[in-house]
Formats: C-alpha cells, sequence, structure tokens
C-alpha cells in the first residue's frame, strides 16, 4: 500500500461513514477506515485527529465563516438580520456538500448519543461566537443572546428538514423558516408579564 493517494481525504470519508453505518460508530476503528479506504493509518491520523473528526472537522471552520459574516454585516443590520447574513454564509458552504453525504453523515450522528451530544455541544458553540460577535458590533448581552440563539434554533430546525425528504434547497429552508419566525413572534407579549397571575 502506497503512503499516498489521490483524494484520500474523500476516500476516507465514504469508507468512514460506509462503516459507520454498516457496524455502528462505537464499533469502528481508525485503522478499519484506512483499509478500506485503501491507506494507511498514519494517512488517516494525517488528515483527521480521531474518527469523530470524519463527521465534526468541518465545524470550525463553518463556525469562522458565520461569525465572519455577522462582523461584515452592514453596521445599521438589525441583530437578527446580521444573525441572518451570517446563517447564509453558513448556508452557502454547506449547499457545496453533497447532500447524499451531510444526510448520511447526519444519520449516523443521530443514532449515537455521544454524537447527538457533540452535535448539541457544536451548535451551543456556534451559538456563543455568534453572540460574541453582535457584542462585538455594539449590540449589549440580551438582545445578541436573543438574536444568536433565535439563528441557530431557526438553522437547526432548517437542517431537519433538510436532511429529511424536503425537496427545496437549504438556503430557501432557511428563508422559510425566518419568515414562519416573524409571524410566530408577531404578538405583544410583555404585558402577560406585567399582568398579575390569574388565579386558579
Amino acid at each position: 500500500m502506497g503512503r499516498w493517494q489521490p483524494d484520500s481525504r474523500g476516500r476516507l470519508y465514504e469508507a468512514a461513514l460506509d462503516l459507520f453505518e454498516r457496524q455502528g460508530f462505537d464499533q469502528t476503528t481508525a485503522a478499519q477506515i484506512a483499509a478500506q479506504a485503501g491507506v494507511t493509518e498514519r494517512t488517516f491520523f494525517r488528515q483527521f485527529s480521531d474518527k469523530r473528526e470524519v463527521l465534526f472537522g468541518g465545524s470550525a471552520v463553518l463556525g469562522a465563516r458565520l461569525v465572519a459574516a455577522v462582523l461584515d454585516a452592514p453596521p445599521d443590520d438589525p441583530p437578527l438580520a446580521a444573525v441572518a447574513r451570517g446563517l447564509a454564509a453558513a448556508v452557502a458552504m454547506i449547499g457545496a456538500s453533497r447532500k447524499d453525504f451531510v444526510r448520511r453523515r447526519q444519520a449516523v450522528i443521530e443514532a449515537n448519543p455521544e454524537l447527538r451530544e457533540r452535535d448539541r455541544s457544536k451548535m451551543a458553540d456556534y451559538a456563543a461566537a455568534i453572540g460574541a460577535a453582535l457584542e462585538t458590533r455594539g449590540v449589549t448581552r440580551l438582545p445578541a443572546d436573543l438574536a444568536a440563539q433565535m439563528g441557530v434554533a431557526v438553522f437547526r430546525v432548517a437542517f431537519a428538514l433538510w436532511t429529511a425528504e424536503d425537496d427545496r434547497d437549504l438556503a430557501t429552508i432557511v428563508r422559510d423558516a425566518f419568515a414562519e419566525l416573524r409571524v410566530v413572534t408577531d404578538a405583544d407579549l410583555e404585558d402577560l408579564f406585567l399582568a398579575p397571575p390569574s388565579p386558579d
């Protein structure tokens, strides 16, 4: 087996997904992934720090792109509009991926409690980074946190739809989800918290 072969990273992705699907994430080793991809185990570890990084290795790049777009949003953008610009940049990056790969990857994550927790942690990290970016733009803490959390919630819902049987592209689903968010938040709620509680 040669020490390097063309597109070894792509073949490692495919081999890992195939093994995760057939025998489970916990039962799959880096050595098995490397063998199926036709590369050495050393090559695997040059590409990924561990087998989880096959599934999550792009998260940091995606998060950085998202935050950069939030920071670069026009100065007069309201907080949620700046977040939407960040999500648009992230969606463009994800949309360039093969949907079948993304769907298979998500199915592996959903089948494993540890990976689901890692995915939730990743989303929490995104929300924290977005909130910090909004504060850098001069947004105070509460609206920054609210906009960040709402944006991540929109993304999670849209991504789940996209990886299911929805035929729309991810950008369209995110856009539609933001439109629905406007509908469900179009209510005067402040008075509910000023009125005394009703008796039982």
